[in-house]
């Protein structure tokens, strides 16, 4: 394992450290629990599972999760003959990484020309983690304009042109009460006339009237078929880790409005509820694609479910070692 962190922490300097110390509420929650099942049972019964199931779901991996981790566990054991309950650690761990991985094409729209809907509630870090985005795209080199989509809510114009100042990109939009359709009708226009890579739109998050949502996405996804048939659409719901199971209600919310194809999870650093991402993957099969440890541009990163597995189980005592 010592190598493997190496590796990581020379692909994303210092964000693997920023991770290990992002997740340790949610480390205190799930894995100092895990760990105390582990250690402090001589055999595997009934007991040991039923309380390794409770640690799971108390740590927001869910039931519907949790139930599938249970069932591999068990049936490694059976089939391998394990009679000490710290050999499952490791297998419980590598059931937990295939349960998130993301797969190999959910990145394509980096590479491509495409269209970037951002959609999520109000108070989730929507704008800020569109800025971060901006910010990331535009460190790579691409040309990213930003439409501000979002016109319901004050100062949502104005905190996204913040960003854009500080992404240094264009931005098209930003007034209120403006209709999101012309605004993406224009932001297209731009788009194509600077010959951008990424067009990444600010949409509101109106959950509580689906109904609105659904038909003001619709319209922009006519307007889009229409004026930008070349461009890879890609939709992301911003999600905030500290609501736990309230997330992945929102989640499936979301989903049934619009076509979402990958989830970013803010405010991870501040939460016990991590768990969630594991959740999110395994119960509605939509990838977390960026996670977000922190407020600073670096804090946003693409989720890797190796990465993020070893930062939740990592031990102070391996590095010692």
């Amino acid at each position: 394992m010592g190598e493997e962190k190496q590796e990581l922490g020379e692909e994303k300097p210092g964000f693997f450290k920023r991770l290990v110390s992002g997740l340790a509420k949610t480390r205190d929650q799930i894995v100092s629990g895990m760990d105390s099942i582990f250690y402090g049972f001589s055999s595997i019964d009934e007991d040991f599972y039923e309380e390794l199931e409770e640690t799971l779901i108390m740590g927001d991996l869910g039931v519907h999760t949790t139930m599938e981790i249970m069932e591999e566990l068990r049936e490694k054991v059976q089939k391998q003959r394990i009679k000490d309950p710290l050999e499952c650690r490791q297998i419980l761990i590598d059931s937990i990484r295939e349960q998130m991985d993301v797969g190999e094409t959910a990145y394509e729209f980096e590479e491509k020309r495409s269209v970037v809907f951002v959609i999520g509630v109000n108070g989730v870090g929507k704008t800020t983690t569109i800025g971060k985005l901006a910010g990331k795209f535009q460190a790579e080199h691409k040309k990213v304009i930003l439409a501000a989509a979002d016109t319901f809510r004050a100062a949502a114009g104005e905190q996204l042109k913040e960003w854009a100042n500080r992404a240094q990109v264009e931005m098209i939009g930003g007034q209120e009460g403006a209709d999101p359709a012309s605004v993406v009708y224009d932001a297209v226009a731009a788009a194509k006339a600077r010959k951008a890579d990424i067009l990444l739109c600010d949409t509101a998050g109106r959950l509580h009237n689906k109904k609105n949502l659904m038909e003001e996405l619709k319209k922009i996804y006519r307007i889009l078929e229409r004026e930008y048939p070349e461009a890879y659409h890609e939709t992301l719901v911003v999600l905030d880790a500290t609501t736990g199971q309230n997330a992945l209600v929102q989640a499936k919310e979301f989903r049934e409005a619009a076509d979402i194809t990958g989830v970013i999870l803010t405010k991870m650093d501040g939460t016990a509820k991590g768990g969630i991402a594991v959740a999110i993957q395994a119960e509605l099969g939509i990838p977390v694609k960026y996670i977000g440890v922190g407020e600073s541009m670096e804090d946003l990163q693409k989720f890797d479910a190796g990465e993020f597995v070893n930062a939740l189980f990592y031990r102070e005592t391996e590095e010692e070692e």
